[in-house]
């Protein structure tokens, strides 16, 4: 056994989770900062580009889920079981599945978008000016949808192996050359004429690919755990299986996360576009806290899958359970001090009065329950790796029936956005909860439901 997943099946778990989370805590730092600064770079174009961005923001966000969170999670978890069980050569063959699978999502991705994004924007809210301007952005940002999918891809394949340092060190390096190309592309410089909102699009297209190029050559050098080889490259029903049946379960968990914030979107916009900026700008905290948590996360995934795949399931619990105070105690520090402080937060984008008020209300009902969001989010990571996400689907689907269903039957009888986000709170409380009981209940051993009858 190599001495990376050694590490993973004997090490004190306090200290190997926080070791495991430095690099994914600075990487997810690079990104909560490349997306602040992008953000107050497309604010000083106006509040219909705000409403623009808060109407993409959440399909790009679902993809960046679904990529790195969900089908990757899938690709890490396949991984670390199979090097947790001893089958290096399966281990090997999963990253050639892994990158087939990445090619059909973003080739699917960029084709639904430029036939429905505009249909999709307009239900969520988007008229006139702010409309256009998604239109335009959305389509030069998904063109491209292949390289954030491989690119996640390829960074799944090494955190499966216990490497979190390198993902991290490209994508923190990779945001230091985003930052200041993101500006240059939106603004212009010099002879280079200003892009708009279009150039924040193609400085993350380049972002990616350069991303892609680092993490491909790493994973074929002599430095990697894997060394992936064309005579690995042998396509099974069995290995595509194995990361789809939990990337596919976490797609849907992914997806109802996106279409519970994507509906009170749309209820947002029927208060006008300075609303809808302000609900976008508030809402983008929790998708930076996704980020974050996957700070924890990722190391979950490698550390439970890896003890799973060896047999240690009790170990496997204290992971998660350490796992998840951790993320409780930072998510919920963050949404209370969102709580107390909102236009700290709000003031970085915009100055439009409305927006601040929407974006003030929201914090202050939906912030001080952030750390059931963290608690759900961090047990979903924790269930990948164990590859037991029954619950944590079932649990989003809770929260995207309550935060629709339920956001809708408030604006219908109160014709409020107070009472539409007092829903968006509980939803999240009834994520988080629910399935923190189901993997106290033994959710990882089988069947709740058909273990108690007997």
């Amino acid at each position: 056994m190599d001495t990376r997943t050694r590490v993973l099946l004997e090490s004190p778990i306090m200290t190997t989770l926080m070791k495991m989370a430095i690099p994914n805590t600075l990487m997810t730092i690079a990104q909560v900062m490349a997306g602040l600064i992008e953000t107050w770079f497309i604010g000083k174009l106006g509040t219909d580009a705000l409403a623009a961005m808060a109407l993409v923001f959440p399909v790009f966000m679902m993809m960046q889920m679904m990529s790195a969170g969900a089908m990757g999670g899938g690709i890490s978890s396949s991984i670390a079981r199979s090097l947790g069980a001893g089958r290096n050569s399966e281990a090997h063959a999963l990253v050639f599945h892994a990158l087939v699978i990445a090619l059909c999502f973003g080739l699917l991705y960029t084709v639904a978008v430029y036939w429905g994004g505009s249909f999709l924007y307009r239900v969520m809210g988007g008229q006139d000016e702010s409309l256009r301007l998604a239109q335009e952005y959305s389509v030069a940002l998904f063109s491209g949808a292949e390289l954030v999918w491989i690119f996640n891809s390829l960074a799944s394949v090494l955190r499966g192996s216990g490497n979190m340092w390198l993902p991290a060190w490209v994508i923190c390096l990779g945001t230091v050359i985003l930052i200041p190309l993101s500006g240059i592309l939106i603004f212009g410089w010099g002879n280079l004429p200003a892009m708009g909102m279009v150039g924040g699009a193609w400085a993350m297209l380049i972002y990616y690919a350069l991303g892609c190029l680092a993490l491909g050559v790493f994973l074929l050098s002599r430095y990697s755990l894997l060394q992936p080889r064309w005579v690995d490259a042998v396509f099974k029903k069995s290995l595509f299986f194995n990361i789809l049946k939990i990337g596919l379960a976490a797609i849907v968990s992914a997806l109802c996360t996106n279409l519970a914030i994507a509906s009170a979107t749309a209820l947002a916009g029927h208060f006008g576009a300075a609303a809808l900026a302000g609900y976008g700008t508030a809402v983008r905290l929790e998708y930076l806290m996704v980020p974050l948590v996957f700070g924890l996360g990722g190391p979950l995934v490698a550390m439970v899958g890896t003890c799973i795949g060896a047999g240690r399931h009790e170990r496997a619990l204290q992971i998660a359970w350490t796992g998840a105070a951790m993320s409780v105690f930072v998510t919920e520090l963050i949404g209370l001090t969102a709580m107390v402080f909102p236009q700290s937060w709000l003031l970085l984008f915009d100055h439009d009065p409305q927006m601040l008020e929407t974006g003030a209300l929201y914090l202050h009902i939906v912030g001080p329950v952030y750390g059931f969001f963290g608690l759900g989010l961090v047990l979903y990571f924790a269930s990948q790796g164990a590859g037991r996400l029954l619950w944590p689907v079932l649990g989003n689907l809770f929260r995207l029936t309550i935060a629709a269903v339920g956001g809708w039957l408030a604006w219908v009888v109160f014709d409020s956005l107070a009472a539409v986000f007092v829903m968006q709170g509980l939803a999240l409380v009834f994520y988080g909860g629910s399935v923190a009981w189901s993997i106290h209940a033994g959710a990882w051993s089988g069947p709740i439901i058909r273990r108690r009858k007997a």
